[in-house]
């Protein structure tokens, strides 16, 4: 990757790439910004010019920046656990330029428009991405659906079980049906952490630091039940509704046959759960602890198999750090440990890694992690290297292996289950409507619902 002199094409900014992934395919070609937008898309022989040329090396792939909509920044409130600025650093250093901040596990949640704008505050001049905000759905907020939703908010989450922290409690069924009537008439999604409390609660309690015991505490059942209240809920009301995090590849074939019925149901699973397997995982080991579960190999494959062949629409993050001491590393224990992964800046090569020896290609990548996200909550100008769009794009060398050194990360703080994995595929340039990302400037704007 060079960059090139001043040119009189008309361009701020021109890519010459001998591989670029569009939405027509991977090709050969030129990309010309302008005013921050995607002004042109060409052939490589037609010679684009711009006043800046990016030239990309022969082992080099241009990519749409990707769309994470599946993280938790936490700031305010509990910042120490991580924050705008760098979540948002360890975003672009991931190749990704826009993400959705879930509703919890700051302080205040994001429940209704007063705490969206203290969130908004917090996060305002701390950007290296675009960020917009998902709004919850809690127990006695439906009255606020509606002024989120005008306020901006791309959608709105829920939980069917303990969410883990006491200001975010679940829906129960009938609430949940509610909810759904309400949204529908938006209209705007409702995406659910699909577990069943029901079974959480017959199953034996999370204890102690066999990884086995902490699988049986969160079995299949669980989002197996919540997953078919969810589609019988859409179903209903005719609403739309999101599967979050997907686990359990027994869900598949009740996912399948909603679509076929064409209920209003999209599904997303995680990179940690195409990748890691409970059979592989070490007891205590405490950064591997999510819910739903990471499960079997056969069950990880199936999933691979549901995200082939379209019934699972997109692969996020569930970026979900805290502070090291509440991971329990010390102690291994998966009873007391906070479950959640930290990975916003490895998702892509995580996924590539995966996806290339079952043999995917890039274009499929970026469908699930770039395109389809973007459509997943309107983001019309994101995810998609195309005329009109932003100038989001990424610079990847997809053959180049390296060896994931945790303190090299910029989230927060250094824990994540993939240190000193060897991983293919360096993210070697980001950039956020034609501004490279290098951590001096911070760019990145506050994104709303229904902007142009």
């Amino acid at each position: 990757m060079t960059p090139g002199g001043r040119g009189d094409g008309g361009f701020d900014l021109v890519f010459r790439a001998p591989r670029v992934v569009t939405a027509a395919g991977e090709v050969a070609g030129c990309v010309g910004v302008r005013d921050g937008r995607v002004a042109a898309v060409e052939p490589l022989e037609a010679g684009l010019a711009g006043e800046r040329t990016v030239t990309l090396s022969e082992d080099e792939v241009l990519l749409p920046g990707l769309v994470d909509t599946h993280v938790h920044v936490n700031q305010p409130g509990r910042t120490e656990w991580e924050g705008f600025a760098s979540a948002t650093r360890a975003a672009a250093a991931g190749g990704v330029t826009t993400i959705l901040d879930m509703p919890l596990n700051s302080i205040p949640p994001t429940v209704d428009v007063a705490a969206l704008e203290v969130k908004r505050k917090a996060a305002a001049g701390q950007l290296h991405v675009d960020v917009g905000f998902l709004g919850g759905a809690v127990p006695g907020n439906l009255g606020e659906l509606r002024g989120l939703h005008e306020a901006g908010v791309f959608g709105f989450k829920c939980f069917l079980v303990d969410s883990g922290v006491e200001e975010f409690p679940p829906l129960d069924a009938g609430q949940l049906d509610r909810y759904l009537e309400v949204l529908g008439g938006f209209p705007a999604p409702l995406l659910v952490h699909a577990e069943d409390a029901a079974s959480i609660e017959r199953a034996p309690a999370a204890h102690g630091g066999r990884y086995a015991d902490f699988l049986r505490s969160r079995p299949r059942e669980a989002e197996n039940l919540a997953v078919a209240r969810v589609v019988e809920s859409a179903r209903r009301t005719g609403a739309s509704a999101h599967v979050l995090h997907l686990s359990s590849s027994e869900a598949l074939p009740m996912l399948r046959d909603a679509r076929q019925d064409r209920v209003r149901v999209s599904v997303e699973t995680c990179p940690h759960y195409l990748t890691f397997d409970a059979e592989t995982i070490r007891d205590g080991a405490t950064e591997l602890k999510c819910c739903p579960p990471i499960r079997e190999a056969d069950n990880r494959e199936r999933l691979w198999q549901g995200l082939a062949g379209g019934v699972i629409d997109i692969v996020v993050s569930d970026h979900s750090p805290c502070t090291p001491d509440l991971k329990r590393l010390d102690t291994g224990d998966f009873g007391t440990a906070w479950g959640g992964i930290a990975s916003i800046q490895l998702g892509l090569p995580v996924v590539w890694t995966a996806a290339r020896a079952r043999g995917h290609a890039l274009a499929d990548v970026v469908r699930w992690m770039a395109a389809g996200p973007a459509d997943l909550v309107g983001l019309r100008r994101k995810g998609r290297i195309a005329v009109g769009g932003d100038a989001d794009l990424c610079v990847f060398a997809p053959e180049q292996e390296f060896v994931v050194d945790a303190g090299r990360l910029h989230h927060r703080h250094p824990v994540t289950p993939y240190a000193g994995r060897t991983l293919t595929g360096v993210v070697r340039g980001t950039w956020l409507r034609g501004h490279e990302v290098t951590g001096d400037d911070r760019r990145g704007a506050l994104l709303n619902r229904g902007e142009p």
